[in-house]
Parts: structure tokens; sequence; C-alpha cells
């Protein structure tokens, strides 16, 4: 019954919404693109819900819907609405673009690779879309075509370090080994603080039998990237071939610390287990795999060999039963399943074994060793890949590719792209009603003058967070009632500051922040000594001229909705106005000190920002984010000593990449 009010209360507010002005659609796409920039994904969706309805002859919203649902992973959905968004207009690139990785997801990959040259039709030079051909092409196994698609795209983008190691991954698939060499060496040219290019490299190396030179290059991607357990995975198989087993067997478990659920990593280790004959522990990887995909034949076979040297014979017979059942000409099958059966003293069934092999080796005399299928012959390489289903291979390591056949990119990221990229600032905090997803162990700020306002507000208690976590449907809902219930108490008492504040905020939460700043000025003219009021317009301004700022220049392929383009620093200025107030009226706020060191690193002047971080620590010695931030600010102005130290105490309060970019600045000689 509550979940019904609530949405029958959401409906009322959709309600009213569409009775004013019949709808500004404008404003209503313009919210949701900022909540599909900040990664509100399904609340983004109600929005476009709500322009579909209004003017469903529109191909934006359905595109902006299928984007949405696209980061949802809801592949099928949002290619139906792209379906539909490209009868309305098909004349987009993006919508093709966007239905290509749709379909590419669902390995619908003709359809996909037709979407992909459809949006080239419209714009030739776009590297994303040459890239995702490639990929597909890649996937297909169709190496000549993927070669031609890179090689084009390396005709317009000549320093794109992904298509040279795409290119690489191509030509190793066709034992091109020199063209590979002189591919991954581009990449490094190009990119020579990515950890994946390294990485490539030590692939190329290996392949070539360098593998000293191969295990510096992994040592250096590493060090670069510690966090990715392909690099750990791949130096283990180095390390393997140089017979470092203990060193081998060292980065197979660090790279299941990293990923637990890595499969290659679990195959690989139980592997190196059985072989320095760990047999039980070897036992437990297996079964891990077999729990995972009780379907691998491989690991199956291997669980039996393990599980006959231990002396569990009856799981030995089930495991080699049923990979007779999937390969019932594999003889060393019959052959571990007759020596399990007689230890169990099953003579009978263990005579019918050996019988059957004595009759398949007379078969292959006879017929001079025709009889073997070559799906049965294994193959010389040390490794096999994980598309290696031939059970002869049962007993070698799962070797890693250079790059993902599957990995699609797009360029409709918005702040996660931003992340994975660049080197860039803790961000400013805000006020929230909700927790923090962060890993730093102290998850939200204390402010006692905070605690005090929240003991006069009606409502859950806000809190501060630099973390701010998407709204799940019910609280969606949840933020629009309430809006609907403030604007009653304000219509009543238009001079209602607390409520004005609660409904800035639930708007803000909706990321409605025309309307949010709206309420913040009123509450601001009623009462100009509070605090709060000052500190949340200026971080709901801030965030309203980062989603302006992510697309000036990029008109035609933003998330964000689109502003005047240029933004002059007289907008953030605004901003730093607001936080001057509030360290004018709370002096002791380490948060106010940061957001406005935040704005003055903004506007490049990192000397200010300094200063500010400086205040902050003072106030607060714990303060990760800002010892971050100054170690950031300390570099770019060329004080790298006192940089890195801030940086490493960064690391120690619980920024962990801060220890990644310590290792960065100093190969880089900052």
């Amino acid at each position: 019954m509550n979940r019904l009010r609530a949405v029958v209360a959401l409906a009322l507010v959709f309600a009213v919404q569409f009775c004013c002005a019949q709808l500004n659609t404008r404003r209503v796409m313009e919210i949701g693109r900022n909540a599909l920039y900040f990664e509100d994904y399904v609340l983004s969706i109600q929005y476009f819900n709500q322009v579909i309805e209004a003017k469903p002859f529109l191909h934006e919203p359905y595109f902006f819907r299928a984007l949405a649902k696209y980061y949802l992973e809801d592949y099928s959905g949002a290619e139906q609405d792209l379906d539909t968004a490209i009868v309305r207009n098909p004349y987009i690139s993006r919508c093709y673009q966007l239905r290509g990785l749709c379909r590419a997801n669902r390995d619908s990959l003709l359809l996909a690779e037709q979407d992909f040259r459809k949006a080239l039709r419209f714009n030739p030079h776009d590297g994303e879309v040459w890239q995702n051909l490639g990929a597909v092409a890649m996937q297909q196994e169709d190496w000549g075509k993927a070669a031609t698609v890179l090689d084009s795209l390396l005709l317009f983008y000549p320093r794109d370090s992904r298509a040279y190691l795409m290119r690489t991954q191509v030509a190793l698939n066709v034992e091109d080994t020199v063209t590979a060499q002189k591919m991954v060496e581009q990449a490094v040219t190009y990119d020579r603080y990515s950890a994946d290019v390294y990485g490539a490299r030590a692939v190329v190396k290996s392949v070539t039998g360098e593998y000293e030179s191969a295990e510096q290059d992994l040592d250096r991607a590493i060090e670069l990237l510690p966090n990715q357990c392909n690099n750990y995975i791949n130096r283990a198989l180095v390390r393997y071939n140089r017979n470092n087993l203990r060193g081998a067997m060292e980065d197979y478990d660090m790279a299941l610390y990293v990923e637990p659920a890595n499969f290659v990593a679990h195959y690989n280790r139980g592997i190196l287990r059985m072989e320095v004959g760990d047999d039980n522990r070897a036992i437990e990887d297996f079964n891990w795999i077999l729990d995972v995909d009780p379907d691998n034949t491989l690991a199956r076979f291997n669980r039996g060999l393990l599980s006959k040297n231990v002396g569990n014979y009856k799981r030995a017979v089930d495991d080699f039963s049923r990979v007779i059942g999937d390969y019932p000409n594999f003889e060393y099958a019959y052959q571990c399943r007759a020596e399990a059966y007689r230890k169990m003293g099953d003579a009978r069934a263990a005579k019918a074994d050996e019988d059957w092999l004595l009759k398949r080796q007379y078969e292959m005399f006879v017929s001079g060793g025709k009889v073997a299928a070559d799906e049965y012959v294994a193959s010389e390489d040390k490794t096999r890949k994980s598309s290696d289903k031939n059970v002869r291979n049962y007993n070698k390591m799962i070797s890693s590719d250079i790059t993902d056949d599957k990995k699609y990119t797009t360029e409709y990221r918005g702040k996660v792209q931003n992340r994975a990229v660049n080197v860039e600032l803790e961000p400013i905090f805000v006020l929230t009603y909700y927790e923090s997803g962060s890993e730093l162990e102290r998850k939200d700020v204390y402010y006692k003058p905070l605690e005090e306002m929240n003991r006069s507000l009606s409502g859950s208690p806000l809190l501060l967070t630099n973390d701010e976590r998407a709204l799940a449907e019910q609280e969606v809902v949840a933020h629009f009632a309430s809006i609907d219930d403030l604007s009653k108490e304000i219509a009543a008492n238009p001079s209602d500051v607390r409520a004005l504040l609660r409904r800035a905020l639930d708007y803000y939460l909706v990321q409605n922040l025309e309307e949010s700043m709206g309420d913040l000025d009123a509450a601001v003219s009623v009462a100009p000594d509070m605090w709060v009021l000052y500190f949340v317009r200026a971080f709901v301004r801030y965030k309203d001229l980062e989603i302006q700022e992510a697309n000036v220049g990029n008109e035609d392929v933003g998330i964000a909705p689109k502003h005047t383009p240029g933004l002059p620093n007289i907008d953030f200025r605004k901003v730093k106005d607001d936080l001057d107030k509030v360290v004018e009226l709370m002096p002791d706020f380490a948060c106010a000190y940061f957001n406005r060191a935040n704005v003055s690193a903004k506007l490049s002047d990192f000397k200010s920002a300094i200063v500010d971080y400086t205040k902050a620590v003072e106030i607060d010695g714990r303060f990760a984010e800002a010892y971050f931030n100054r170690g950031l600010a300390r570099i770019y102005t060329g004080n790298g000593e006192e940089g890195i130290a801030d940086l490493s105490k960064a690391g120690e309060l619980g920024i962990f990449q801060a220890y990644n970019l310590i290792k960065r600045f100093q190969m880089s000689g900052k």
C-alpha cells in the first residue's frame, strides 16, 4: 500500500509538471541529461519518459533513454528505443553507433557491423566507431577485415595507442610477430605511461621467447597500474616459463587478491599447484571453476586426476565419466577411470575400460593412426587460449590476449570516462541524505554545526560527502513526493527558509538544478546570515557549471545539456563568492575551505588553492581528500617533493590511488 501511495504521488508530480505550460520539454530534457551525466540512470529514464509522452515525434528522448538503458545493460530495450529514434530521424550518426554497441553486446555482430558502417557514412573520421568496427571483426575472427579497419583508423589517428594494441593482437592471431612488434612499439612511443602498452609488449615478447625482457615490461605495467589483474596473470606465465614457480604462484595469489572471481587465475593456479604436488589446494581452484562453469570439461578432468591422487576415487570416477561423455574417444580418460575403479575394488568396471583401450589401440594400429580425430591431438604450444576446448590440452595454462575482442568503446561516458582517463582532484563536498559508497575509513564528514542544524530540520539528517551515489527508484519517488508536499508549505508561507532549503535539496537530488538555485536564492533573501544556504548554493551552481563545461566544444556527442558556449571565469567566481561567505560565517568549516580550493584550482589559481587546502588540513588533520588535492596542486606548481609527501599522507589515510600517482609522477620526473 505504501509503495502504491508513492507511485501515485510520483504520478501526481509528473501530472502537475505536464500541466505547467503543457510541459516544458526543453527543461525536462535538460534535467534528464543532468541525471544521465551524474549516472542517475533510472531517474533520467523517468524524465525522458515525460518528454516522449509529450512529444513522441522527437528522436532525442528515445536516444537518451536508450543511452540510460545501455548503461543499465538493458541492451534489448535500448535497441528498441534506437530503432524508434532512427525512424524519426535516420540521419543521426550517434543513433547508429549506440545501436551498434547494443547489438555487439548481444552478439549480433553482422547487424552491429552494419550500424557502425552507417555511422561512418555520416561521420567518417569517428575514431570510436572505427575501433568498434575493428573489435567486431576481431570477435568474428576475420583477421584480414580487422587489419584493414584498424589500418584505416591509424591513417586518421596515427597516435591512437589503443588502435595499435588492437592491431598488435590481430598480427599475433595470424602469427605475424614482425608486425606485432612494430605495432606495439608504436603504442609505447605514443603512450609511455600506460600500463596497457607495457603489458601488451610483454605478451609479444613472450610469444617470441624474450621472457626476461617481458617480465621487466610487466614489472613496469604493475607499477603503473597495480590493481590490473591480467598483468599479474601474464607475469606469472612469464615466471613459469623462466622456472620461477614460487614467483608465478605469488602472482596468481595476487591476481586473485585483486580480482577474486578471475577464471583464468583460478585455472592457472590450479594447474601450477597440480604441477608442484599441492593437490588438495589445486582441487579447491578446480572446485571453484566447476561451481562457476559446471560444463568445463578440462577443469573436470583435472579435478578427476587430483581426486584420484588424494584417494577420492568415487569423485574421480564421476569426473572421468562426465569427461568420457563429452569426449568418448579420449583414451587417457578411460585409462584413469580404470585405475580409479581398481582402487575402489570394482574389477569388472575396470576391465571394461581396459578392454575398450585394447580395442582402441588395435584399431589405431590397423588404420595407421587414422582413427583418432584431429580434435584429440594435443597442440605443441605451452599454453592454450581460453577458447581452446581440446581436452588433450587439459594440463596447459591459459594465455591472455592483449585486448578483449568484446570490449567495445563509447564516447558517451560522462564522469566515468573522465575519471578513467585523467588525473583528477577529489571532488567537492555536498550535503545529501545518503551515505556514500567510499572506501575511506570515515565515509562521511562530521561537522558539529551541521548536527545542530539537523535537529531543527524535519526529515532525514543531512550528511557531508564528496562521493555521491545514484538514487534508487523508491528514493526518486520519495523526493518527488517531498517536492509536492513542500510546494504546498511554501505556497502557504513563502518565507519558510527551512522548507525552501529542503525543497532545493530535493530538486538537486532529482537533478533539477535550475529550480534548486531558484529556491536557494529565495532563501538567501530571507535569511542572509544562514551559512548552509550559501554552501548548498555553491555546490549546486558548481555542479551545473561542471555539466556545461563537459560539453563545451562537444556539441554532437555530449550527454549533458548544452548551454552558452564558453564558460567565463565569472561563473565560477559566483561559486567562490558563496564559499567566501560560508568561510566568513563559519571559519572552522574545513569543507568550505576545501570546496573553495577546488574552485581556485578550476580557475588555475593553484597558489590560492594550496592556501585553502592547507587551512582545511589545519582544521582537520585527517582530511585525506585535502592532502590528496594539495599534493596534486603542489606538483602542478613544480613542488614535486612536497606534493608527493601529501599524496603519501592521502594514501595513508585511505585514498589508495594516491600510491599509483606517486609512482607515475616519480617515473615522469615531475
